[in-house]
């Protein structure tokens, strides 16, 4: 097979992954990325972000995450981790090589067009940009007249400037409450955190246990059993957290898992600052007005800054959104280290987000993609790779 026969598109962690994976097999593909460094996401994250899953179940294929980084990993060791990785599997890495377009050739090989006019012709192109690419945007009336600090959560590094501030969080994801946790070690006056829709809370780890070890387990529990489990043991973890403020979920944990791709917050903090009343939960934000923050219970106070920890979206569309691969919620149909179906040489990698942990998903992912990639190159002829240069 051709040395350049595959194209990984994302240097994350997802396509080092099956880069690494796919030249185990033999089969040594050419990894695009936009940026110049590998896990361009972890590396712009806020400074307190550490790993919601152990060490022991995060590491990629091939390489395990130093026991020097701890169980937690911190954001900047995850980020040396990414390099070492790189580095320890010879991977081949284009950086500043931004992807514009991918389509189908006259003779079903895969098109990937460059942002510098340039043009690879390959037999396999495996999508591995991250789901983090486009912002979810705050989105409520007054955003533009809102007299405090409004700062997206993607760009958000940490709590020093907000010392002595009063200061709203929107979004109770896992984002949004360690930025909250993030403002009340760094001293703001006042942290609310708006919720629309009150989160799944589970205990980061009980003893030595990590939850994540749990979720292997309940993943591949029927829906209803899982969902019981999750009310019990929410429960057990976020005691009288309804006297202050934070309804509990109306649906299952595990539905929304897999109904709405929403996964649970592990508690690094914020049920402890819930308990003792400095970070306050309120209602949904309904709009700005001024410097006041007006909810959809009608109340309002006035704030000198909120962060928009609103999430993100994959941002797939401009990318594969021609080629009728994803569904109405821009996820890919497939995916999971398996071709997509009517668009054989087309893989999806690290789009699911499980109960089990995104780390140790992408692990099982390019160990099946590269197996299948490498057994399909044995029983047919590669597709040559054809570089056509710029056009001046």
């Amino acid at each position: 097979m051709s040395s350049e026969d595959v194209v990984v598109i994302g240097a994350g962690p997802a396509g080092l992954a099956a880069a690494a994976e796919l030249r185990r097999h033999g089969v040594r593909a050419l990894i695009l990325e936009r940026s110049e460094a590998v896990g361009a996401a972890w590396r712009g994250r806020y400074d307190s972000l550490r790993l919601h899953t152990p060490r022991e179940l995060s590491g990629l294929p091939g390489l395990a995450i130093p026991r020097e980084m701890t169980r937690w990993v911190a954001r900047d060791d995850l980020v040396s981790y990414l390099e070492q990785y790189a580095a320890h599997h010879r991977l081949d890495v284009q950086f500043g090589a931004e992807v514009t377009g991918i389509d189908r050739t006259p003779t079903g090989a895969w098109r990937v067009t460059l942002t510098d006019g340039g043009i690879l012709t390959v037999a396999h192109v495996v999508v591995a940009a991250g789901n983090s690419n486009t912002t979810v945007p705050l989105g409520v009336p007054g955003a533009d007249t809102f007299t405090g600090d409004l700062v997206p959560g993607s760009e958000y590094t940490n709590g020093i400037r907000f010392a002595g501030r009063r200061v709203l969080v929107v979004g109770s994801g896992n984002t949004g409450t360690d930025v909250a946790v993030d403002l009340v070690g760094h001293g703001a006056a006042s942290v609310w955190i708006a919720v629309r829709t009150p989160p799944h809370i589970l205990p980061r780890n009980r003893g030595p246990v990590a939850a994540q070890h749990a979720g292997v387990i309940v993943r591949h529990l029927p829906l209803p059993v899982a969902d019981r489990l999750g009310w019990v043991v929410t429960r057990i973890a976020t005691p009288g957290l309804r006297s202050h403020g934070l309804r509990r979920p109306r649906t299952g944990l595990l539905t929304r898992v897999v109904r709405d791709g929403k996964i649970p917050v592990l508690d690094h903090g914020i049920v402890g600052a819930i308990q003792a009343g400095t970070v306050r939960p309120v209602a949904a934000l309904a709009r700005l007005d001024g410097s006041d923050a007006v909810l959809v219970d009608g109340s309002r106070f006035a704030v000198d800054a909120l962060v928009a920890a609103t999430g993100y979206r994959r941002g797939l569309e401009p990318l594969v959104g021609a080629l009728g691969v994803l569904d109405g919620t821009g996820r890919p149909r497939g995916g999971g280290g398996r071709q997509v179906p009517g668009a054989p040489g087309l893989w999806f990698i690290g789009y699911t987000d499980p109960i089990s942990g995104m780390l140790r998903e992408i692990r099982i992912e390019s160990r099946r993609l590269a197996n299948a990639i490498a057994a399909g190159a044995r029983q047919r002829t590669s597709h040559a790779v054809r570089v056509v240069p710029p056009t001046v």
